[in-house]
């Protein structure tokens, strides 16, 4: 028997609200606490990157370095947290380069992107001077950024550099480059058998300048591809004259090693390597090999040129086959000691250059 109500109808249930406006009410109150979080913590990056940003400058300073830039300027938001310089202009170094260095940037963009927050992109675009001593490099590229590690309370000891189509104006004339990679990593505590520094250079399709009225270059204009690895071995003493670290980095073993050197060039294919150290004179010193492969196209190139006297280039082509054998490729290649001593190059034990001295620049003045 059914019941009834008061008036005899059936005993109905509690009423139930609609799930679907309960579940947007919640997707909606959801999206914006997390709009809310993501604020927090692009003001957050913000903020670090501002007060990094001081704290470098306040370092450089304190090394005598001269530091300037327009105001930063925020922005970014949502996906990076970003601080915009203009008018920056770095200046020094006079301690360990002769004449120092300046560089002036017409913009450059500190960026932290999500999700990779432990990475600081600076971003270079616009027209940027270069200045090393009396030497002057105008230049921009369609992409110029460095990437650096960001760790707390630890300043960066790495960094890779990335360039598109750079395009330089140098005194010899316009040159560009199609693309390069060049990276650093220093390690300040580095003992005699590890590498104080660590560098490597790639660059592909590079466009050598042409002075007004000057000869096209014997193997062309363009180098093909350039590939470098170098490491400086050994602890650098602190101290504020150069040539006494360099002394002192010398009495310890320090040594420059060349484990790669790798030129396309015309012809040529050229592969190197040496290790340089520092003689009595505070000079570089050192041995290694040179391979080429194309030496007779190159040889012929030089002779065409005359780069390389009439006799000179008829004992070239009876010696080269005698040095000439196959590489892995199958290519003909030849494979010659290369020594430095006494500011003199030698190639097989024949001199081919004179290297001009180099002078260690003088103590940096106390700011």
């Amino acid at each position: 028997m059914k019941s009834s109500g008061p008036i005899g109808g059936p005993i109905s249930g509690p009423r139930r609200r609609p799930i679907g406006p309960r579940l947007a009410l919640g997707a909606l109150l959801a999206v914006l606490a997390l709009g809310a979080g993501h604020a927090v913590l692009w003001r957050i990056m913000a903020g670090q990157l501002e007060a990094g940003l001081a704290t470098w400058v306040e370092i450089r300073r304190a090394q005598g370095w001269q530091v300037e830039h327009a105001p930063p300027v925020r922005g970014g938001w949502p996906f990076s947290a970003t601080l915009t310089l203009g008018a920056v202009r770095l200046e020094g170094g006079a301690a360990t380069l002769p004449g120092g260095l300046a560089l002036e940037a017409e913009r450059v963009v500190l960026r932290v992107t999500l999700p990779r927050l432990n990475q600081l992109r600076v971003e270079m675009p616009g027209a940027q001077r270069l200045r090393l001593d009396a030497t002057e490099w105008r230049f921009a590229a369609d992409e110029l950024v460095a990437l650096v590690p960001l760790e707390a309370d630890t300043p960066p000891r790495e960094a890779v550099v990335l360039a598109g189509r750079l395009r330089l104006a140098t005194p010899a004339g316009p040159m560009e480059v199609a693309s390069l990679r060049f990276s650093a990593a220093a390690t300040a505590t580095a003992t005699d058998d590890e590498a104080a520094l660590q560098l490597s250079l790639e660059a592909v399709a590079i466009d050598l300048p042409m002075p007004p009225g000057a000869a096209n270059p014997v193997f062309g204009r363009r180098i093909e591809s350039l590939a470098a690895e170098a490491a400086l071995s050994g602890p650098v003493p602190p101290g504020r004259v150069p040539a006494r670290r360099a002394e002192a980095w010398r009495d310890g073993g320090g040594s420059f090693e060349l484990s790669r050197l790798a030129v396309q060039w015309g012809p040529a294919q050229v592969a190197a390597a040496a290790t340089l150290a520092l003689d009595e004179a505070l000079q570089p010193m050192g041995a290694g090999s040179l391979r080429v492969t194309g030496a007779n196209e190159a040889l012929q190139a030089l002779a065409d040129a005359g780069l390389v006297g009439r006799r000179a280039a008829g004992t070239a082509r009876i010696m080269l086959p005698l040095m000439a054998r196959p590489n892995a490729a199958g290519a003909t290649e030849i494979e010659v000691p290369v020594t430095l001593e006494d500011r003199t190059l030698a190639l097989a034990r024949i001199p081919v250059l004179r290297v001009q001295p180099w002078v260690w620049p003088a103590a940096a003045p106390r700011r």
